[in-house]
C-alpha cells in the first residue's frame, strides 16, 4: 500500500487534538463577538461605524479558526493536554490588576487610587509576565518598560486617547 492509499483509507481522523481545540474556541469567541456586535452599525469603509471592528474581528478570528481546525485534520500536531492554570492566572490576573489601577476605584473602605498608564503599564506586563517558567526577572522588567512606553507614545501621543498618564504625579 502507498502513502497516498493509507492517508485516503484514513479519511478524516484528528491528527492533533490540541489544534482542533484550539480552532473550535476561536469559532466560538468569533461567533459571540459576532453575536454582541449584531446591532452595532458597520458603516462604510469611509466611515467606519462602531460595528465595524468588532465583526472585522469577528470575521478574522473565525476563518483563523476554520484553518486551524482543518490544519488539525491534516498535520500531526500535539495532543490535547491539561491547562496550565499558572498561565490563566497570571494573564487574566494582569488584566484585573491593569484594570483596577489605571484609573483607581472605591468599594468601601477599600480605595486603590488612580496610578495611571506609566505605572499601570509596567505592573500588568510584569504581573503577566510571572506566567511564563523561563522568565528572567531583569529581561522581565526592561520588556514591561519598554512596552509600557511604547503604550504611552502610541496611545496618549500618537492617538490622543484620554487615558491618564499618571494623576498622582503629573495631574494627567
Amino acid at each position: 500500500m502507498s502513502l497516498n492509499q493509507i492517508e485516503r483509507a484514513q479519511g478524516l481522523r484528528v491528527r492533533s487534538t490540541q489544534d482542533l481545540a484550539g480552532g473550535l474556541f476561536m469559532i466560538l469567541l468569533a461567533l459571540i463577538a459576532f453575536v454582541f456586535a449584531w446591532e452595532l452599525p458597520a458603516g462604510t469603509l469611509r466611515q467606519l461605524g462602531p460595528g465595524m471592528l468588532p465583526k472585522a474581528f469577528a470575521v478574522i478570528c473565525g476563518a483563523l479558526g476554520l484553518m486551524l481546525v482543518l490544519s488539525s485534520l491534516r498535520y500531526n500536531g500535539e495532543q490535547l493536554s491539561g491547562w496550565s492554570w499558572k498561565g490563566i492566572f497570571y494573564a487574566l490576573g494582569g488584566a484585573c490588576l491593569f484594570a483596577l489601577t489605571i484609573r483607581g476605584f472605591e468599594i468601601g473602605p477599600i480605595r486603590i487610587p488612580a496610578l495611571g498608564l506609566l505605572v499601570s503599564g509596567p505592573l500588568l506586563v510584569f504581573f503577566a509576565g510571572l506566567a511564563a517558567d523561563d522568565r528572567r526577572l531583569k529581561e522581565l522588567l526592561i520588556f514591561a518598560v519598554a512596552m509600557s512606553a511604547a503604550c504611552i507614545l502610541m496611545f496618549k501621543y500618537a492617538l490622543s486617547l484620554p487615558i491618564p498618564l499618571a494623576p498622582w504625579l503629573l495631574g494627567v
